[in-house]
């Protein structure tokens, strides 16, 4: 059997394992397959180059360009997964696994680059929230800018997910523009390795972007500046030692943790057995028990239902776990494969007989269990072990010690505060998840349980069919919990890429924050160009042109007209009297929509040309009622531009609506698919 050599791939080179490094073993057989570590990397040769080659590069992208590389990258991994599945087996991981870990990690970076495109400026700043007015007459005001952090991103990952826990930290990190330093667990690391080369072999990602350590960190964490950010997947004793570390104290690094977490599932009161909630609710912790062997931060360590059916949620889950087929992951028929090592095996033991001081096993004999294609001395198998818990109020156990694989334990609750009680025990974690069918049930359980969860997941006959399941985090939403799961967040679509950059606030002009944020802002510069803007391509058009209308009057007329073509009779456009009881009215007034349309008459330009469509309305507002004699006039200016393909873009406008007065009565953006 040929040994592998695992690399590392510093300042632009791959490195060999030194002598006496450690070796990695198979899961399945528990042969030494490969070999890991080394004591030559120069950790401050990596960080320069990462700081001065490959964050460079990446702040020189936009957004929608960073989102762009995402995109290919993926698509890129998709081609080559296969080679990834063959190689991962070895881990203990199963193809159902493989599906999760290479998959999910594929798709959590096409999610990033969807959000980059539509959530993100085709910019190197992004505006964060509104505009802050800040004087009388709007000379100086406020606004909130991120922009990527100067250093390098450390991302220190987990042994049970070598490739999804290691693109769901590079999506956000590259779409903010920060290169990163992956440092993978060693039980796993071959798979990583193969995963980066495929990366690395694309030329999609910039010089200096991606870096790789098949072993220790060695003193690299003592290094770091305030520019830098480490986020950790791992246990909480390791992260509380990495956390600590001088360097990340005193400079006030970015430290974000996802750590132990004995995540709950709440069987409802109405879910009981024959309902579609109750075998729904089975079917759940069977599933989080035997996927990637349990070793998942997200499994159901602790199963919580009400005190008359723990009988039948105990046979109902020991009937489905019996049928589960345990051995060597490469065979079609397995659907539990092993631990990731020995060494890991053992330690689930250990923790295992912990909680067996407090609860009995109902089922799953480590000493007496099958194996199909695998030998279970040899190889890190056990099977899956469920727990009943009779006193989980005075016990402490099953709510602190978190056993890395199949095992769970079921404990019963009186009442619906009494499960809230028994969940929030877990003192921090990443999800608790409530089959039921009862809004007032889930209601009462997020109110008293949310404070204490990353995630709630509510699951009933309703949404089944379409949910994603009680232990997958999804890259839309964030991943995290307090207390004893790290404290930390992850993921989130745009929230977790703002953890890579620094929020700002800038106090400047108009004109100022214009030039800034890409982005025309109310009170800037003006100008007109001889031609209409909707004559102008995409290309041609530029941030502040300005299209400024004669008035238009509106008459009692145009009221009723309005009114009786679109059904819309609300009383303030149609009875004086009764408008002139309503406060916000001094009297029958023209509809907001009647407005609306003249403007867009007033500003339109009918004929043919590079407008291709109207795509949106954004942040509509009405400020001042407009009666019959008043006039209205509209200002159209142009407030940003977006590229979309290379045929066209977005123009998004900034429409104003004044009166006779130069009062404002309407203010909205337009959005526009504009040719190039």
């Amino acid at each position: 059997m040929t040994i592998r050599e695992v690399s590392s791939f510093a300042a632009g080179q791959w490195i060999l394992p030194c002598r006496g490094a450690r070796n990695i073993t198979s899961a399945i057989s528990g042969d030494v397959i490969a070999t890991a570590g080394n004591d030559n990397l120069s950790v401050q040769t990596m960080l320069d180059y990462a700081r001065t080659v490959g964050g460079p590069a990446l702040r020189a992208l936009t957004f929608h360009d960073r989102a762009k590389m995402l995109k290919a990258l993926a698509l890129h991994l998709r081609d080559h997964r296969q080679a990834i599945y063959d190689l991962s087996f070895d881990t203990g991981a199963t193809q159902s696994d493989h599906l999760i870990d290479v998959d999910g990690g594929i798709g959590t970076m096409l999610v990033f680059a969807s959000k980059g495109r539509k959530e993100m400026p085709d910019a190197q700043v992004y505006l964060d929230g509104e505009i802050e007015h800040l004087s009388h007459n709007g000379t100086f005001i406020g606004h909130h800018i991120c922009t990527p952090l100067q250093g390098v991103a450390i991302h220190i990952n987990a042994f049970n997910f070598p490739v999804w826990g290691m693109l769901e930290k590079l999506a956000p990190t590259f779409l903010a523009g920060v290169p990163a330093i992956v440092k993978p667990a060693t039980n796993s690391c071959y798979v990583t390795e193969l995963c980066v080369k495929i990366m690395l072999a694309s030329e999609i990602i910039p010089t200096g972007a991606l870096q790789l350590v098949s072993g220790g960190l060695g003193d690299m964490l003592d290094h770091l500046t305030c520019q830098d950010a480490v986020a950790f997947t791992g246990s909480a004793d390791t992260a509380l030692k990495l956390r600590s570390n001088s360097s990340i104290l005193g400079n006030s690094v970015r430290f974000t943790s996802e750590a132990d977490s004995l995540n709950a599932s709440i069987l409802g009161p109405d879910a009981l057995p024959g309902t579609p909630e109750f075998d729904l609710f089975v079917k759940e912790v069977h599933r989080e028990m035997t996927t990637k062997a349990g070793q998942k931060c997200t499994a159901i360590r602790r199963i919580i239902a009400p005190e008359p059916a723990i009988d039948a949620v105990i046979e109902a889950i020991s009937t489905r776990l019996s049928k589960t087929i345990i051995g060597d992951p490469r065979l079609d028929i397995t659907q539990m494969g092993a631990l990731v090592s020995s060494d890991q095996k053992r330690d689930v033991l250990e923790k295992a007989s912990l909680i067996g001081t407090e609860a009995e096993r109902v089922f799953g004999d480590p000493e007496n269990f099958n194996i199909v294609g695998a030998d279970a001395e040899r190889g890190a198998f056990v099977p899956p072990m469920l727990y009943h818990c009779a006193k989980p109020d005075t016990a402490t156990h099953v709510h602190g010690t978190e056993a890395f694989g199949p095992v769970s334990t079921i404990m019963g609750y009186s009442d619906t505060a009494h499960a809230i009680k028994l969940v929030n025990k877990g003192q921090g974690s990443l999800v608790a998840s409530v089959i039921t069918h009862d809004p007032k049930i889930a209601c009462e359980i997020a109110i008293g349980a949310a404070a204490f969860h990353g995630r709630l997941y509510f699951n009933n006959r309703e949404s089944m069919k379409e949910s994603t399941g009680h232990g997958s985090p999804l890259p839309h939403l964030t991943h995290g919990g307090p207390g004893r799961a790290g404290g930390g967040e992850e993921l989130g679509g745009v929230r977790g890429v703002k953890h890579y950059m620094q929020r700002t606030s800038i106090q400047a002009s108009p004109d100022i924050l214009t030039a800034i944020g890409k982005k025309w802002v109310p009170g800037s510069k003006e100008f007109q160009n001889p031609s209409h803007p909707f004559t102008r391509t995409f290309a041609e058009l530029n941030i502040g042109e300005t299209l400024n209308t004669p008035p238009r009057k509106i008459t009692l007329n145009d009221i009723a007209h309005f009114a009786e073509f679109t059904g819309d009779t609300f009383y303030a456009h149609m009875d004086d009297e009764a408008a002139r009881r309503n406060p916000f009215f001094p009297g029958r007034v023209a509809h907001g929509y009647l407005l609306l349309s003249f403007a867009a008459g007033m500003f339109v330009e009918p004929n043919e040309g590079p407008v291709l469509a109207n795509t949106g309305l954004n942040g509509l507002r009405f400020m001042k009622p407009v009666s019959a004699g008043d006039s209205i006039k509209v200002r159209l200016t142009v407030a940003k531009k977006t590229r979309r393909t290379d045929k066209y873009g977005e123009v998004c406008w900034h429409v104003t609506l004044t009166n006779q007065d130069d009062e404002i009565v309407a203010e909205y953006e337009l959005l526009t698919m504009n040719s190039y």
